[in-house]
């Protein structure tokens, strides 16, 4: 009789988890119920399974409202049913009109009203709801005729006391009010509860008929559907067959123009593959890719293809991912294999400038209504919970930021705070909001809404109102198309080179970087700043450890960087072993046999399922489970416990001691949600590569295109030194020379106008457009004739030295744009009042400091273009030590003056501590460690000069600066400012990068405890 529940996807509304609403009509012995979410379809998939395992029977539907406003409830009578109410929202969703007050005539939907809003008039699939609270005034109600049209309604939204508070402040922060100001109609009824059946029906005892009613429509809801069957386009062709032959066909042109004719083992694998991509009806699936890979060609867009989908040769033949699987042993059966329960997917890149031409091109092909993105929930987190429940109770911004910056331990003990802590919990993990998946994308082969509604967000291509775990579920393959300025920095690179070189490089030839032993030694050396993945401090820090100076360490250094490797303390233990290979024992013959290549060490999680299946003896299917838990894409805990258990089991059996088992499992579950696949982290170090052989041959372009790009791991002020430290020449921006990115010539390096901090975009954008119509500026006064600008724009270019090709001096310069448009504003100009000369003035001769540039520079831009940021600094004193000597100083104390690039926060069980980045007086990077005794007395003080005391270890390669004493150097005043509290201000715009960890800390070495020799029983 439970026409209308709601769980928590009925966002800012409901409060009931899908699981715990289904333990509750279990609980109180309903056999049937409808899902009935609030304009969505997020939860009825995970409904309808979740009531088949209970044996209840699962109708689904919507509630529909608009401005928090309730206009009826719509129950499928079938998946057409379904269909009808998902186009009719989509319709409103993409329009922005408001929802009618009356339902459209629905063929296969039944309708639901309240007595308050029931039409006069009801269509025969239409009925008025009503309360048992409600039913004693029918025979007093407007109503009273309609008693055959009438059904039992029973709404849920909450179980408890304390979720009924919790539904009011969700209302609250949904309506944006405090919880004093909700009136009863932006909150549900108190009664709005699971109760006994028995509890409602004698309530209707004189009304058979509207409990007849309702039971009519419970039996005639049967919405059926189909979760084994593929939902995605089914052929890019016209059938399978022709989709395989086209397939083949493309297949064996890849593999003559990637392999010739005569490798006999990639022909075998060839021919291993396109058996089981038929088998398994991929054939479309490799097609649409290959289809958009095309078009990217076509455009002469440059696309990586990585994850998993690396592992087959169908992809390297098509071009769809640049990795030879056989090069480096990366097995098809972690893409696809006849046990595989799950669908895989391509992870594409493009650059982020250029992935929106693709995904164009993807919705104009296949159509609107058969392509959408996945959606996502974002869910409340730790700190939006505390601000959101906080305004709710009416605490100020500076209660409410002292709640969000701080762990609960550290809040105020009062009664209201302890409330907003109490309900903030309880709202962990629940949704708050449905946004876009990042890169996902559906395309399917009956129209979309016959499966969900479709939102339009602001980014312009619709989206499902599911996640990808929902999507796979009901048999969607996704395509994940997806962005990344590294793609940005290769692909700008290889035009600039063409046009300040005239050289034409072939950046796809994989071969010509990979290879290039100048590049090797750029890269065992750490010199990696700008390049895709590994310009990281941490990564070059690892980089160096290993004096990593081929490929096939790079592929393993991508993986082993990640997260899960470092906290299971195998990133410490690879690269020991890397470094001392005779050392150490394997665990257990399985490990030389099939981890040989890494040491022994699990790496990637390829490496987790080969030791699950060849030393557990688990099945490919339990391989799997495994790793997707690792992946973070298994959402079945009871799955993973099942795998443990039979893991141990087949363990026994095979006869190995269960101390070594158990470890064995211990290392497997580290891996938890961070692992990378092998040819995930080959497809990283190709890109890696790539990055490096620009870097390495023609590093001023690069470095231009990187900041061009907008950077990567670090600022621009970074990319901009290391450009100068590559040979290029750093200009300011000039009206004559640069344009909105920064440009380049020769090497020349002259800044981009989207560099200047106050300058409009769309001034900027003028500049280099009117100068490209009608010529170079010949003077100030030209430029104000001719661009739209005040006087405070005007100022700005002139303090920023932009007009220097004039060889007036800054004074000189202002005193004449105050003349000409102290009293003008650029909307009312009259040009032809500028076109007369502006009447010269003799005007003094005013001084200069030479560092008057570089505090004007530093406000404009946040760092220094004419000098150093050492020139600056009141002391002369430059350091007793320089970066590049520092390996000859192992265990020795150092001082060293530097300038803080990064810092890196990383939480330990003694407190916060940090990982620094510096440059030295020459330019040259060195990293630090502060642990929480030295930097309770020697803290980071934001950006600048450090005195840097500490003693040196170097760690296999790699020196690092354990700091006991550090100081923040004083800059010299700003001579632009004559009051002594103005001429320190400038260098508080100094900036530096910070990386805050939110986890717990790792585990020490002794906690961890890896053996690096066998175990003896």
């Amino acid at each position: 009789m439970y026409l209308n529940c709601h769980s928590y996807h009925s966002l800012r509304y409901g409060t009931i988890p899908l699981k715990d609403l289904i333990a509750e009509a279990v609980l109180h012995d309903i056999k049937a119920m409808a899902l009935t979410d609030i304009n969505t379809v997020t939860g009825i998939y995970d409904f309808i399974k979740a009531c088949q395992e209970k044996e209840i029977k699962p109708l689904v539907g919507m509630e529909f409202r608009c401005n928090h406003e309730f206009r009826y409830i719509g129950l499928a009578k079938n998946a057409e049913g379904l269909a009808e109410m998902n186009r009719f929202l989509t319709e409103y969703n993409f329009s922005g009109e408001t929802l009618p007050l009356r339902a459209p005539k629905f063929e296969s939907v039944f309708v639901i009203y309240t007595l308050e809003n029931a039409p006069k008039i009801l269509f025969e699939n239409e009925f008025i709801g009503v309360r048992p609270e409600e039913v004693s005034g029918l025979l007093t109600s407007k109503h009273k005729n309609k008693i055959s049209k009438m059904v039992i309604l029973q709404p849920v939204t909450f179980k408890t006391k304390t979720e009924y508070n919790l539904h009011k402040i969700l209302r609250a922060i949904d309506t944006n009010i405090i919880l004093s100001k909700l009136t009863e109609t932006d909150f549900c009824k108190v009664s709005d509860v699971m109760k006994p059946i028995e509890s409602i029906l004698p309530f209707y005892e004189k009304y058979p008929e509207i409990v007849l009613n309702t039971q009519r429509i419970i039996d005639d809801c049967n919405f059926q559907y189909d979760f084994s069957a593929k939902k995605n386009k089914k052929f890019y062709t016209e059938n399978r067959q022709k989709d395989l032959d086209k397939l083949t066909k493309l297949a064996w042109e890849g593999f003559k123009n990637r392999y010739g004719n005569d490798n006999l083992e990639a022909k075998a694998r060839v021919e291993k593959e396109l058996k089981v991509i038929d088998e398994l009806e991929f054939s479309g699936y490799f097609l649409i890719t290959w289809d958009i890979i095309q078009y990217s060609n076509s455009q002469g867009f440059m696309h990586i293809g990585r994850g998993s989908g690396a592992n087959s040769i169908i992809a390297y033949c098509l071009g769809i991912t640049d990795i030879c699987p056989i090069e480096l042993d990366l097995y098809f059966e972690r893409f696809l294999n006849l046990n595989r329960k799950t669908p895989p997917d391509f992870d594409i890149d493009w650059s982020w400038q250029e992935r929106n031409v693709i995904l164009e091109y993807i919705f104009g092909k296949y159509g609107k209504d058969h392509v959408a993105f996945c959606g996502t929930n974002v869910e409340f987190k730790y700190r939006s919970i505390f601000r959101e429940v906080g305004k709710v109770f009416g605490l100020p911004k500076e209660e409410l930021d002292m709640l969000a910056k701080n762990p609960m331990e550290l809040h105020d003990g009062n009664k209201i705070v302890k409330m907003v802590q109490q309900y903030g919990m309880l709202l962990e993990k629940y949704p708050n909001q449905r946004s876009m998946h990042a890169c996902g994308i559906l395309i399917s082969e009956e129209p979309i809404t016959n499966y969900t509604p479709l939102e339009m967000p602001p980014k312009g291509f619709p989206i499902v109102l599911f996640d990808m775990h929902i999507a796979e579920d009901i048999g969607f393959d996704k395509f994940d198309i997806l962005s990344q300025r590294g793609i940005g920095h290769i692909d700008d690179s290889v035009k600039l080179i063409a046009k300040n070189r005239g050289i034409k490089v072939n950046i796809r030839d994989t071969s010509i970087s990979k290879d290039e032993a100048v590049c090797n030694s750029y890269l065992a050396k750490g010199h990696t700043i700008g390049c895709f993945y590994i310009e990281s401090p941490a990564m070059r820090g690892l980089l160096r450890r290993l004096n990593c100076d081929n490929y096939k360490i790079l592929v393993a250094a991508s993986s082993i960087i990640r997260p899960g490797v470092a906290q299971s303390g195998m990133m410490k233990e690879y690269i020991f072993r890397h470094n001392n290979p005779t050392q150490f024992e394997y665990f257990h013959e399985v490990f030389k046999e099939h981890l040989g290549e890494t040491y022994g060490i699990m790496v990637y999680q390829e490496d987790v399922i080969k030791i699950a299946q060849h030393y557990g003896g688990l099945p490919a299917p339990d391989g799997d489970i495994l790793r997707r838990a690792m992946s973070g894409k298994g959402r079945s805990l009871e799955a993973l416990q099942k795998v443990k258990d039979n893991f141990f089991a087949s363990c026994a059996q095979k006869g190995h001691p269960l101390q070594l088992s158990q470890e064995i499992y211990r290392q497997i579950e580290s891996f938890a949600g961070y692992s990378f696949c092998k040819a995930h982290s080959a497809s990283y170090a190709v890109e890696s590569y790539q990055s490096l052989y620009l870097k390495v041959n023609y590093p001023v372009e690069f470095m231009t295109a990187v900041i061009n790009n907008q950077g990567g791991f670090y600022r621009t002020e970074v990319y901009v030194h290391e450009a100068r430290m590559s040979g290029g020449t750093i200009h300011n921006p000039c009206v004559n020379k640069s344009e909105y990115q920064t440009t380049l010539y020769g090497t020349d390096i002259y800044l981009g106008f989207m560099h200047i901090q106050s300058l409009e975009s769309k001034i900027a954008h003028l500049i280099e457009e009117d100068r490209n119509k009608n010529g170079d500026y010949v003077s100030l006064e030209d430029f104000i004739n001719r661009i739209p600008i005040g006087i405070e724009g005007v100022k700005t270019l002139i303090f920023i030295d932009a007009f220097r090709f004039t060889g007036k001096t800054k004074n000189q310069l202002l005193v004449t744009a105050s003349l000409l448009l102290n009293n003008f504003k650029p909307e009312n100009r009259d040009l032809k009042l500028l076109q007369e000369p502006v009447k010269e003035y003799k005007l003094p001769t005013l001084e200069r400091s030479v560092f008057e540039d570089a505090f004007d520079e530093i406000e404009l831009l946040s760092f220094p273009v004419s000098c150093t940021v050492f020139d600056l600094l009141q002391t002369k004193y430059r350091g007793d030590v320089m970066a590049k000597d520092l390996v000859q100083y192992h265990k020795k104390q150092v001082r060293m003056l530097a300038y803080l690039i990064s810092r890196k926060h990383v939480p330990t069980k003694k407190g916060a501590m940090y990982f620094g980045t510096w440059i030295d007086y020459e330019g040259t990077y060195f990293d630090t460690a502060h642990f929480p005794d030295s930097l309770e007395k020697h803290p980071f003080q934001g950006g600048g000069c450090y005195l840097l005391l500490g003693t040196v270890e170097v760690d296999y390669h790699f020196p690092t600066i354990t700091i006991t004493k550090m100081a923040k150097m004083p800059f010299i005043p700003d001579p632009r400012y004559m009051d002594a509290k103005d001429q320190y201000r400038t260098q508080n715009q100094i900036k530096e990068d910070i990386s805050l960890t939110h986890r717990k800390p790792y585990p020490s070495g002794h906690e961890i405890n890896l053996p690096r020799h066998r175990m003896k029983f």
